[in-house]
Order: structure tokens, then sequence, then C-alpha cells
């Protein structure tokens, strides 16, 4: 799964990467984004490629109650082209979701170790998402989104099982082409990263609590006391 990440680069880097056209987003680094926060995401719903704010969670079009929005964080590459709360998102409304790292957790010595996982060549990850426009019958309204996650790869899962699917940015035009609308062209996209893309490294046990949000939560600790002693 992906439950928690961070995003620290320049504006300037984000819409060079996803090629943007200049936003008037602020943008301003976040260490430890966390389920049921706004997060940043792009899309390109009438051709245009757009960033904008999306809740992380993602609220089907039809659902009565907003609290959906807890259980639908992720969504498996696997069978998103057919469950009830993705498939139409998955089918017309496709996103990228900027990310420099994410982080999983790793059971060790009755101790739950978190770990940071990094791109080793590319400036930040662009992550494969899904969102949806939803309103309740008082006319509130909610963007919202979910990260879509596969099997981990050789780098990842030492650690966890499952990690986000991330897209490379020859496969971006496909992605966000609402054209494109077929499992046959979509889920091949879905694939497992590479070996040798992704880095890790512990992180200090303060990445846990969603509150604490600073540099220092993406530090290398595998030399420290902290990591030795767990």
């Amino acid at each position: 799964m992906c439950g928690r990440f961070y995003l620290d680069v320049m504006m300037d880097e984000l819409e060079g990467y996803f090629s943007l056209e200049a936003s008037t987003i602020s943008l301003k680094p976040r260490y430890n984004i966390a389920p049921s926060q706004d997060i940043l995401a792009v899309a390109a719903p009438n051709g245009a490629r757009v960033l904008g704010g999306f809740h992380w969670g993602l609220i089907p079009f039809w659902a009565k109650d907003e609290k959906i929005g807890y259980k639908t964080i992720n969504a498996r590459a696997e069978t998103v082209h057919s469950k009830p709360a993705y498939r139409a998102a998955f089918k017309y409304r496709r996103c990228l979701i900027p990310c420099s790292g994410f982080f999983e957790w790793k059971k060790e010595n009755n101790i739950k170790q978190p770990y940071c996982f990094r791109p080793t060549s590319q400036p930040m990850f662009a992550l494969a998402g899904l969102y949806e426009h939803w309103q309740d019958q008082s006319g509130r309204e909610i963007d919202s989104c979910t990260i879509l996650v596969g099997e981990a790869n050789q780098d990842v899962a030492p650690i966890h099982d499952r990690m986000p699917i991330i897209l490379q940015p020859e496969d971006f035009d496909c992605w966000l082409d609402p054209q494109v609308q077929t499992k046959e062209q979509l889920l091949p996209l879905l694939r497992q990263s590479a070996p040798g893309e992704v880095d890790h490294y512990p992180v200090s046990r303060a990445v846990n609590s969603p509150g604490n949000d600073n540099a220092d939560l993406i530090k290398d600790i595998s030399n420290s006391d902290q990591f030795r002693l767990t």
C-alpha cells in the first residue's frame, strides 16, 4: 500500500517534469503527507495538463457519504478496472500524483521501523492515480483521489509486499488521455517498476505521527544510535 509520502520539489521542477503551464498554486515542502489530507495531482480532462488539489481518499460520484474515502486511499492495480468504487474513474478520470518519496514500515525486533523510498535517477516519482468529483445534497463539492498500488519490485519487497505504481514520462500521455478507456490499453501501464529505480533507507520513527512535518523525517538514520538500537 501507500499510506504516507512527501513532496519537497520546487514548482519549476514539477512544471518541467510534468510539462505543465505555469501554475498559480503555492507549493511548499511537505514531509509527511497522510490520508485525508489535500494533495496535488496532475490531470488532463480537456487535453491540457493541469495541476490541482485533491482530497486523498477517493469518494465515488455515487457515494452517499464522504466517509467512504477513509477506505479508498489506495486502489489495487490488479482489480481497479472492475471494482465499483474505481471503475468509472479508471475509465475516464486518471491522474498523476507528484511524489518525492514514500514511506513503508517493517517490523524489526518488535518495532515498526519506517523506511523512506526515493527515486534513484528521476527527479521525482509520478504515481498513478484516479480522481472523482463528488457533491452532496446540500451542494457541497469535493474533488478526491486515490493512489494505485501493485506488487512490490525487488527494491521494495524486503520491506513491504506492496508499493505505489510509478509511471514513466513516456506513459504520461496515454494515462492522462480521457479518450483512452479500455483495460487493454491501460492495464499494461501499471507494470512493476524495474529493479534499481527505487532506493531506500531507514528514517526516524517520528514520521509515524502525521502531526510531524519537517525535513528531519527524511534523513537517513542507518548510522545513528536510534537505528542500531532497533
